[in-house]
C-alpha cells in the first residue's frame, strides 16, 4: 500500500468522512454548536474555523492517504482554538501542550497501524514548532466512532494519564523525554512520501495571544 500524509486544508476538507466533514464538536462551545446544528451551518462553521486557524497558527490537521484514497485524519491545535475543552471535567490542559482533538481511521483500515502513524505525524509537527507535549482527552467508555479518542488507543500509542476520570481522562505524550518513541516516530513519518510540512506560524490575533499568555501564566 502506498501511503502519504498531507496537511488538512480547505482543499481536502471534503475528503474527511461525512460525519466528520461538518462536525464542530471541538471547534465551537456546546451552546454555539447546538445553534449551528439547528441552523444547518456546521459545514460553514467548520470551514471558517479551519481557515482562521491556518491563518493564525498554521497546519492544524493531517490527512493520511492509502493508494490515493483517504484512510484517516487527525485534528490538533492549541487549547485556545478548541472551545469544547472547557466542557471536559479534566480540563484545563497543560500550557506547554498542543491538543490532539479528534481523528478517525476508516473501518477498512483498522488494525493496520495507521492510527499510530497519524499520531506520530502530529507529534513530529508539534515538536518542530517548539511544544513539549501533545495532550488528549480520552473516552474510557468508547463504543464506536465519535469525536473523542478511545482511551485505550491513546495509551497504546504512548500517552499516559495525567488526570484520571471514569469517562474522560486527560492524557499526555511528552515529546522531549520519550527518546525511543521520538526515534521511531521520525523514522516512520519520514518514510512516507509527502510527509506533512507545516507552514510557518503566523502571529495570532491579540485576543488569542492574550488567551495563550494567560494560560502560560497559570
Amino acid at each position: 500500500m502506498a501511503r502519504r500524509l498531507e496537511p488538512l486544508t480547505l482543499a481536502n476538507l471534503d475528503e474527511l468522512p461525512v460525519p466528520c466533514r461538518g462536525c464542530v464538536f471541538w471547534e465551537l462551545d456546546p451552546v454555539t454548536q447546538r445553534q449551528a446544528s439547528r441552523n444547518g451551518d456546521t459545514q460553514l462553521e467548520k470551514e471558517a474555523w479551519l481557515s482562521q486557524v491556518l491563518l493564525d497558527w498554521g497546519t492544524a490537521g493531517v490527512v493520511l492517504y492509502v493508494d490515493d484514497a483517504p484512510a484517516g485524519f487527525a485534528v490538533y491545535a492549541p487549547a485556545a482554538y478548541l472551545p469544547r475543552i472547557q466542557a471536559f471535567p479534566t480540563a484545563p490542559p497543560s500550557s506547554d501542550a498542543v491538543i490532539l482533538a479528534t481523528g478517525r481511521i476508516l473501518p477498512r483500515y483498522l488494525g493496520t497501524g495507521l492510527g499510530k502513524i497519524l499520531v506520530q505525524a502530529v507529534a513530529k509537527d508539534v515538536l518542530k514548532r517548539g511544544f513539549r507535549a501533545v495532550e488528549a482527552f480520552g473516552d474510557s467508555r468508547w463504543d464506536g466512532p465519535g469525536c473523542v479518542w478511545p482511551t485505550d488507543f491513546l495509551q497504546a500509542v504512548g500517552f499516559t494519564v495525567v488526570r484520571d476520570h471514569p469517562r474522560n481522562p486527560r492524557l499526555r505524550l511528552d515529546l522531549r523525554s520519550t527518546i525511543t518513541w521520538r526515534s521511531e516516530m521520525e523514522a516512520a513519518v519520514d518514510r512516507l512520501m509527502g510527509a506533512i510540512r507545516p507552514e510557518p506560524a503566523r502571529p495570532a490575533p491579540a485576543a488569542v495571544r492574550d488567551t495563550l499568555t494567560r494560560e502560560s501564566e497559570t
